[in-house]
């Protein structure tokens, strides 16, 4: 599609339904050289990175069709560890075949990752821990080289909290001999979900969603059936929208739970929510307000969501927006910023999480602003991440309090006893 065309002045009102995760469903996919069986991935929203991907798994030698959102992966009977340049400059997300391919093959040739308008991601993070379990890399002509007798465990800690820097180590980790310990690590959401992906095939993960998970190696993994999350970025995209125009969304199979930061966001500005059995339900509660932004590694503001609340402060009253002040990038993606103990320490997630506390990724609990949100529609067979909105109280002002999640050995949860109460 070359072009757009919108008629705008018009409310938005309506249902709709909340597309697969893009950030979960890529390193899922790229996840299939560790697989041994057949394996299918439901909920796999279609877009050309996902097509990108599927070919590299061709090429990789795990064919994989796609229909109906669904991704079926044949095991690889031969690996192929090479990511051609022609096929994955346009996807960053490319680097994440480097930790599958060097554990399941012990060698790897995969081409630097590009796709950002904001020019060249390092992976250097992503090459150090490697190193540290039993890699050797160099670089070839836009390539990322690198070769292993087989990886072992070990203690990584990350310099700040790298999203595909934790899933390229917990995927490589998987089939590693021994346990592999990361600290730092990202907390996102789409990682939790790879990990509980991986331990559906078999894999022995734990604390994912925290700041520190360990990986124990197993032998093999297997196969299986698996539904990506839901898009989170998506689900927020369209809350906004429907507060910009005035109008009334019912959004199906939203990750309501994991919007926590957005949510409260909104919330202040003046946006309604409300849990129903058809999804949430999103509105404008009265006239809107501005309000100052700091974005951050989850569980904090995401920054794929500054554009659309910078959006939706257009139509607020008091908007107060200073670059640099009220929306700011994490420390560690401005030029010159260094490692723990600089200006912005406090922006680094120690093990016991950024404002001192250990909670769990969905609560909000220890997460200073978050935390002030009903939980969403409930996932099919993952108890304990959206409660059933049919069970939950319902109306304007509610928040809830006290929603965890246990986490056990394995990464079993245990479901959440959500308390909430109205506000005044």
């Amino acid at each position: 599609m070359d072009k757009l065309r919108i008629h705008g002045g018009k409310p938005l009102a309506g249902t709709i339904r909340i597309s697969g995760s893009k950030n979960a469903a890529l390193p899922i996919l790229l996840a299939a050289p560790l697989l041994t069986e057949r394996t299918v991935i439901t909920n796999v929203p279609r877009l050309r990175d996902i097509q990108t991907t599927i070919a590299l798994l061709g090429i990789l030698g795990c064919p994989a069709t796609f229909e109906d959102n669904t991704v079926t992966i044949e095991p690889c009977q031969r690996l192929e560890p090479e990511a051609p340049y022609d096929l994955v400059r346009t996807m960053r997300a490319s680097v994440l075949a480097l930790g599958p391919l060097l554990a399941r093959a012990g060698r790897a040739r995969v081409a630097q990752p590009g796709g950002c308008a904001i020019g060249a991601r390092p992976v250097n993070l992503h090459l150090t821990a490697l190193e540290k379990m039993g890699a050797v890399f160099e670089l070839e002509a836009g390539y990322i080289v690198g070769h292993c007798d087989g990886l072992t465990g070990a203690h990584i800690l990350f310099d700040f909290p790298t999203v595909t820097g934790t899933e390229n180590l917990i995927m490589a980790a998987s089939l590693a001999k021994g346990t592999t310990v990361l600290e730092n690590a990202a907390r996102e959401p789409e990682v939790a979900d790879l990990a509980d992906f991986l331990i559906t095939m078999g894999a022995r993960i734990s604390g994912h969603g925290t700041s520190v998970i360990t990986i124990e190696g197993v032998d093999k993994l297997t196969g299986g059936t698996y539904r990506v999350m839901p898009d989170r970025i998506e689900a927020g995209t369209y809350m906004a929208a429907a507060a910009i125009t005035d109008g009334e969304l019912t959004l199906e199979g939203c990750p309501f739970m994991e919007l926590d930061a957005v949510v409260a966001k909104l919330r202040e500005m003046g946006v309604f929510f409300e849990a129903t059995n058809a999804g949430v339900v999103v509105r404008r509660g009265g006239p809107l307000t501005g309000v100052d932004v700091v974005t951050q590694p989850y569980p904090g503001f995401p920054t794929d969501m500054q554009a659309q609340i910078m959006a939706l402060m257009c139509v607020a009253s008091g908007a107060g927006f200073h670059p640099g002040k009220h929306f700011r990038e994490p420390f560690h993606a401005r030029p010159g910023a260094h490692a723990p103990g600089g200006e912005h320490q406090d922006l680094l997630p120690d093990r016991r999480g950024p404002w001192g506390a250990a909670p769990d990724r969905r609560t909000g609990h220890g997460f200073g602003p978050a935390g002030q949100c009903l939980p969403g529609p409930g996932r099919p067979g993952r108890p304990g991440r959206n409660p059933d909105p049919a069970r939950l109280p319902s109306g304007p002002g509610l928040r809830a309090h006290g929603s965890q999640t246990a986490r056990r050995g394995g990464g079993h949860r245990t479901p959440a006893l959500n308390r909430a109460r109205r506000l005044p």
